[in-house]
């Protein structure tokens, strides 16, 4: 095979016809500036192809049960291996699935269980011995004389399957009636079961009723059952009850049973582990006294229970005037000073106390005596009892998730849980943060035969938890809903589970693996992805980290612009020679030719600060949050030290609550202290600006409105009698109804991928020809979406309202992206940085809390500048910005650092450090401190000469 992947004409996307060689069985980095064509030529030319290529190679049946990816738009690929793609995407919102669930870690953690798991009693908690035929015939004998009861051999337990070849069995063994699903059904009639459903089927063995002489009876079935089952009786008592005995798990004391140990019982996913109360989730819904009661400063004539604010019947008041009367209390005061017990009645109801209430019916007025409902228990009773669904969804706004009351948030059912390994369960076990359960699991006392059936099952469980330390994920713990991961954390769990799976002469293709790493941890997952390449695989990254670029073999920068002016390979070569390159911006930047220089100055810290005490969220150890108003305040640590939980879960919930008037729970807080006079908070995260290709950046931003308006004042358009929704898309009247405004048709092709072909009747462009006959500067409606950023404020240029959104999207530096381009083709990144532009296209604002989260994502070092100016421009404004960040150029540009630490998990959630980049810097027992010195030493060093250059 060819020592390269030779690339010949590729031009899919912005690229330009390129062709170039990329070393096999080497760590490759595909660098450049936002929308150079990285991910372009990375995913949806080489992985594409290589992805493409395998499944081609698959039958016809096996391909219409694997997604398959659209031929790239490349003349020719060669030495192409089977390609893996490890995205930035979360590891699956599927509230089932959990860290230990998506490594594999937990499937080897319930076959352990259940191999060398030691059950106790759930009753008293006595280590459960051997049930012999005895024991279950006394147990039998102590219950009450003439009771009636079934001997009943369990032998088939939630299985699908129609099971005629084992009726047939029983009946020619002389047994007559089974019990199928709880119903007694007889041998000889015919039994027709759904061989798609789970059934349960029990042998009826013996029908008795307890009395004087039964034993030996009573004896020879138990022995019958047990010897069907391989030791398990059920006793069906009639009256409901059941007897489970096993003669391999019984509690001697209490009587208390274990079904078999197997690993179904360990899983939260079936029925025969899961909690039966919240069906493994480990959460219930219940109606929220924090959503009912939204302000408790406001009483109950002001609307301080928010299902009922806003009503005006006589009923009602009548009803509040009698619970006042009853309980003397008044009902113009804030419910926060009502006595608690008066709370709990608004809230809950009065119990079986009756309250005189009272009506007016046609102008007399009849007294009933019935209990006060309460609020809590009304909107429960309506909820379940409803048949319309717009009613529930109403009531929904009311409803939280919290721990299962049952399996306090296990998941898992008692029974499971009385089953241990060196004293801890398996949920102990997942609890543990990753380091500590290496720990476990390296310290573990074993009998010889317990070594014996275990080797194997720790081998594998020990491989997977070395692979996740070895990517700096010792901070999780394997109970961690996978929902909650970042998409960095999510990327490096299945590329921890690509290095177990031991795969050799694969092409991995990874984007921006560092995203959420701290520079500590850097240098772990370097290793790692030099592992995957030593053992014979072709690693392909696109980075903008600088220590994964000089890490590496070899360099291929992008540019040298973005958009249409990228899609151009600018360098190829090693580490060492593109900081020698001139024609390179990333060799510039890695050189230090070029660098994001200091601030002039930091601005001085207000008398003002946000002050909340007593957090203690998640891994949060009773903080005093202080985060000064009117600067711009970067948030630091390791992964998993805190961060997110203390700004977003906490702070922001905190604020949205206080200041915006959100509904939710406020994070758990001991007291807010002061707001520092904030207005208003606003969170500009990575999720998408729109879920339907319809929606795009020039809608998102509010300049569409304009675009069309002005398009309606156009004099044919006016003749016409046009208004603003014939140049929508998005309603009847204007677009083209063949495609509805999407340009593309999806067409189904069964086994195959589906395929989105241009729409006929509008070419595209999806107006219909009416609608397109209007034109601006001789361009069309059309034209205009599919401009770019830059191409639209040349257009525009006359027209400040259009102009000044389309400079805002330009100083985040998206001037290379589609005015029209879908949501669904733009990154997170992308994302985040259009709702940046939307705030920057507002009236000034000041007094507002922008809160951003690893803003850099996706950003070259140029883009990172043009970043810092958007921030510092809304700082100047009057507002106060805080941003989660792991980047250095951005952590050294703020006024304020705050940095969590030491650790991630259990080991984080407290404040290092706090004060200017200087003040952090010198402090030696900060992680992020040491650093963030080397970088600002760097920059008081930069020549008086580059200074002036730069300006």
């Amino acid at each position: 095979m060819s020592d390269f992947i030779r690339i010949k004409g590729a031009s899919q996307h912005n690229l330009k016809n390129i062709t170039l060689d990329i070393p096999r069985n080497q760590l490759v980095v595909i660098t450049g500036v936002s929308g150079s064509g990285k991910s372009s030529l990375a995913f949806d030319t080489i992985y594409a192809e290589g992805q493409r290529r395998y499944v081609e190679s698959l039958s016809t049946y096996a391909r219409q049960f694997i997604g398959q990816m659209d031929k790239p738009d490349v003349e020719s690929i060669e030495g192409l291996s089977p390609a893996i793609a490890i995205e930035q995407r979360s590891a699956s919102h599927n509230p089932r699935s959990t860290v230990g669930t998506v490594t594999e870690i937990y499937d080897y953690l319930r076959l352990l269980f259940a191999r060398i798991g030691i059950p106790h009693c759930t009753v008293c908690g006595r280590e459960i011995r051997s049930q012999k035929i005895d024991t279950m015939v006394e147990t039998v004998l102590n219950l009450p004389e003439k009771t009636r009861l079934i001997v009943l051999a369990p032998i088939v337990r939630g299985k699908k399957g129609e099971f005629q070849k084992e009726f047939k069995k029983l009946q020619r063994e002389g047994y007559v009636r089974v019990r199928i699903d709880g119903e007694i059904r007889e041998l000889e009639e015919e039994i027709r079961l759904d061989k798609k459903r789970r059934h349960d089927i029990d042998v009826v063995v013996d029908r008795l009723v307890l009395r004087e002489g039964i034993r030996q009876r009573l004896r020879d079935s138990l022995e019958t059952a047990s010897a069907l089952t391989d030791g398990l009786v059920r006793i069906d008592l009639t009256d409901g009850k059941e007897i489970l005995f096993s003669e391999k798990y019984s509690c001697p004391i209490c009587g208390v049973s274990l079904p078999e140990l197997a690993p179904r019982l360990f899983s939260f996913n079936s029925p025969y582990g899961a909690c039966p109360d919240c069906s493994g989730l480990g959460t219930r819904m219940y109606f929220d006294e924090d959503l009912v009661v939204p302000d408790p400063a406001l009483s109950i004539r002001e609307g301080a229970i928010a299902p009922w604010a806003g009503r005006s019947s006589m009923q009602y008041f009548s009803m509040m005037d009698a619970l006042a009367q009853h309980y003397g209390f008044d009902l113009n005061s804030p419910f926060r000073d009502l006595p608690e017990n008066i709370q709990n009645v608004l809230l809950y109801g009065s119990g079986e106390e009756e309250i005189q209430f009272f009506a007016d019916r046609g102008g007399r007025r009849f007294f009933y005596n019935r209990p006060f409902e309460g609020v809590l228990t009304q909107l429960d009773r309506r909820y379940h009892e409803s048949p319309y669904s717009n009613v529930r969804m109403d009531l929904s706004r009311y409803i939280s998730l919290r721990e299962c009351p049952t399996c306090l948030g296990t998941r898992l059912k008692k029974e499971s849980l009385a089953v241990t390994v060196n004293g801890k369960n398996i949920q102990e076990v997942c609890l543990l943060s990753i380091r500590e359960c290496m720990e476990f699991f390296s310290s573990l006392s074993l009998s010889p035969q317990e070594i014996l059936i275990s080797e194997r099952i720790l081998k594998e469980i020990k491989d997977r938890l070395t692979f996740l330390l070895d990517v700096g994920m010792d901070y999780l713990d394997l109970a961690r809903s996978a929902g909650t991961l970042s998409g960095g954390e999510g990327q490096r769990i299945r590329l921890a589970t690509q290095i177990g799976s031991g795969l050799v002469g694969v092409l991995y293709v990874l984007d921006e693996p560092t995203v959420g790493l701290h520079q500590r941890d850097n240098e772990r997952l370097i290793s790692t992805l030099k592992r995957l390449r030593d053992m014979g695989n072709t690693v392909l990254v696109v980075e903008h980290d600088q220590d994964m670029m000089l890490a590496s073999d070899s360099i291929i920068d992008m540019g040298p612009g973005a958009g249409v002016h990228g899609g151009e390979v600018t360098f190829q070569g090693t580490p060492g020679e593109i900081m020698e390159s001139e024609a390179s911006l990333t060799g510039q930047y890695l050189s230090g030719r070029l660098s994001i220089p200091l601030p002039p100055s930091r601005r001085p810290l207000p008398s003002r600060f946000i002050h909340l005490e007593g957090a203690h969220e998640h891994n949060l150890k009773d903080l005093a949050i202080r985060i000064p108003v009117g600067v711009f305040t970067a948030v630091t640590g390791v992964s998993g030290s805190g961060k997110s939980t203390m700004i977003i879960e906490t702070l922001h919930r905190v604020m949205s609550r206080q200041l915006n008037n959100r509904r939710g729970g406020m994070g758990k807080i001991r007291r807010v202290v002061d707001l520092g006079g904030i207005e208003r908070v606003i969170l500009i995260n990575q999720q998408p600006i729109g879920r339907t290709p319809r929606s795009n950046p020039v809608t998102y931003t509010g300049g569409f409105s304009f675009i069309r308006d002005l398009f309606t004042g156009l004099p044919e358009a006016r003749m016409r009698g046009y208004k603003p929704g014939r140049f929508s898309f998005n309603v009847k009247g204007g677009r083209c109804e063949a495609c509805e405004g999407n340009g593309m048709i999806k067409i189904e092709m069964h086994f195959l991928p589906d395929v989105y072909v241009t729409c006929d009747a509008c070419g595209g462009k999806r107006f219909n020809p009416d609608t397109l006959d209007i034109r601006y500067k001789d361009k069309n409606i059309a034209d205009v979406l599919d401009m770019t950023v830059n191409q639209g404020l040349v257009f525009f240029e006359n027209i400040p309202a259009i102009r000044g959104r389309l400079q805002s999207l330009f100083d985040v530096g998206l001037g290379y992206i589609r005015l029209g381009q879908s949501a669904t083709t733009l990154s997170g990144g992308e994302a985040q940085r259009i709702k940046l532009s939307r705030e920057l296209g507002k009236r000034a604002n000041s007094n507002t809390l922008y809160i951003l989260d690893e803003p850099t994502i996706g950003l070259h070092f140029a883009d990172i500048q043009k970043l810092l100016n958007v921030l510092m421009r809304l700082v100047d404004m009057g507002n106060s910005v805080v941003v989660i960040e792991h980047n250095l150029d951005v952590i050294k540009s703020a006024d304020y650092i705050i940095d969590l630490g030491p650790e991630g998990g259990p080991g984080g959630g407290r404040i290092m450090a706090s004060g200017t980049p200087e003040e952090v810097a010198a402090i030696e027992s900060c992680p992020t401190g040491r650093f963030l010195r080397a970088v600002l030493e760097a920059g008081s060093k930069e020549s008086p000469e580059k200074k002036e250059h730069r300006r």
